[in-house]
């Protein structure tokens, strides 16, 4: 598979009367990408707000992140989800990087739902704080989950989607400022120097908890929790076959645009042919039952020792239950000779003093930590709220709380906030955006 990305770079965003892209400004016809917002007729109110680095802004609760692309020759970015399935990773994809567009709830919240300062102290926990970002604040008539902590969020989700594509035509006939080529040989039919390096396959244990479909991960638009672990190309999944579910605390969740622009991925590409012979992607997943975890352990080091992998790479997108699967499937791949390094948050507690992870083994030595997800945050007022701040205390967003005994209420009188790293929107970027680790004491 050869896949292109034509890169253009968002320097600034602004609203006018004509969407175009021209000297690094992106302008938004706003009445026109909102009309692409309310083809679904759940859709009840909605509002585009532009959220600049620097700005003194808090945006919360924040749902999905994608980056705004467009795919040259026809066809969806997101094949069998907004479109007809097809196959991704070929071709020419133009993309408009230093920008995202963040789904916003105008008033409800969730556990699945998170935080973003776009300045002060908050904006280092989270990768988005960097980007010019097209906030899509919304609200629908999903009645049935507004008060429910797991929201399944899918008419705002789907809007986000839309927007992106809509957005993204507008470089459709453009030259690219910056092309990016991402290309493997098949694993057999690689130049002897290749074969002769050091054989890695990544892993990817995607969130697949929910028995019922509409919060997992999907991959070409099927539910992850009734998947095996799959061997995949890695240009597939950053051209549009992966979309981010709408479960899992928000620190450790991976937003579309997270697998988009898969960093992990992308240096292992670089040293694809130096350093290492870069097999590709194994998917796996992250269930309840033991006997689910145990079994997609076994297929995950059956495929990597059959593709011939000398090292691997295993990415766990959340924490808690699925630690379990994290570290059976570390232990099974050592097991089976594939030296592994596993790249996971923590849950240590607020004092930092507990087990770090639910399962552990002596097998599990190699372990990437990207931050303790109870870690407590103290954040002082903004100026401006894009979606509405009381949805961090009222509606059990993962890392903030109503009222606590001791701490008093996540969100102060004078709009200050105390909270868990957890509510950070995709703040622990297991996939390689990370800048923290854990301090040995």
């Amino acid at each position: 598979m050869k896949l292109q990305f034509g890169n253009f770079h968002v320097k600034e965003i602004q609203f006018g009367t004509e969407t175009k892209y021209e000297n690094g400004v992106l302008t938004i016809n706003k009445e026109e990408a909102l009309a692409v917002v309310r083809e679904d007729e759940h859709i009840t109110e909605a509002e585009l707000v532009i959220a600049r680095p620097g700005d003194k802004t808090r945006i919360v609760p924040v749902k999905e992140a994608i980056e705004p692309r467009h795919r040259i020759g026809g066809g969806t970015i997101f094949p069998g989800v907004t479109d007809e399935l097809m196959q991704a990773g070929n071709g020419t994809t133009h993309c408009l990087k230093g920008c995202s567009v963040l789904v916003v709830g105008k008033h409800w919240g969730g556990f699945q739902d998170g935080l973003i300062d776009m300045s002060g102290e908050g904006a280092k926990y989270t990768y988005f704080s960097q980007l010019q970002n097209i906030c899509l604040v919304a609200d629908t008539d999903e009645e049935f989950e507004k008060r429910e902590q797991q929201k399944k969020n899918r008419a705002l989700r789907w809007a986000g989607m839309r927007l992106a594509e809509y957005l993204g035509k507008v470089v459709a006939e453009l030259q690219p400022e910056e092309v990016e080529t991402f290309e493997l040989e098949p694993v057999t039919k690689r130049t002897a120097e290749v074969q002769a390096l050091p054989s890695v396959v990544y892993v990817m244990q995607l969130q697949s908890q929910m028995e019922e479909s509409g919060y997992n991960d999907l991959v070409y638009g099927w539910d992850t929790n009734h998947m095996v672990p799959t061997f995949m190309h890695p240009n597939e999944l950053m051209d549009g076959a992966i979309i981010s579910g709408s479960f899992m605390p928000c620190s450790s969740k991976w937003s579309t645009y997270d697998m988009q622009n898969n960093p992990t991925m992308k240096r292992l590409y670089q040293e694809h042919g130096k350093t290492i012979n870069f097999l590709g992607v194994i998917l796996s997943n992250l269930n309840v039952a033991l006997e689910q975890k145990q079994r997609s352990a076994l297929f995950v080091a059956q495929i990597a020792k059959s593709l011939g992998a000398d090292g691997a790479i295993v990415a766990e997108e959340g924490y808690g239950n699925p630690d379990a699967d994290f570290i059976a499937c570390v232990v099974e791949l050592e097991k089976a000779g594939v030296k592994t390094v596993g790249i996971t948050n923590e849950c240590t507690g607020r004092d930092g003093g507990s087990q770090p992870l639910v399962a552990l083994d002596e097998l599990a030595n190699a372990i990437v930590s990207c931050g303790n997800v109870s870690e407590l945050i103290e954040l002082p007022p903004m100026e401006t709220v894009i979606g509405e701040l009381q949805a961090l205390a009222r509606d059990g967003l993962s890392g903030g709380w109503d009222n606590d005994p001791i701490l008093g209420p996540s969100v102060r009188e004078d709009g200050s906030i105390i909270m868990e790293n957890n509510a950070m929107f995709c703040g622990d970027r297991v996939l390689g955006w990370s800048t923290k680790t854990m301090v040995e004491y």
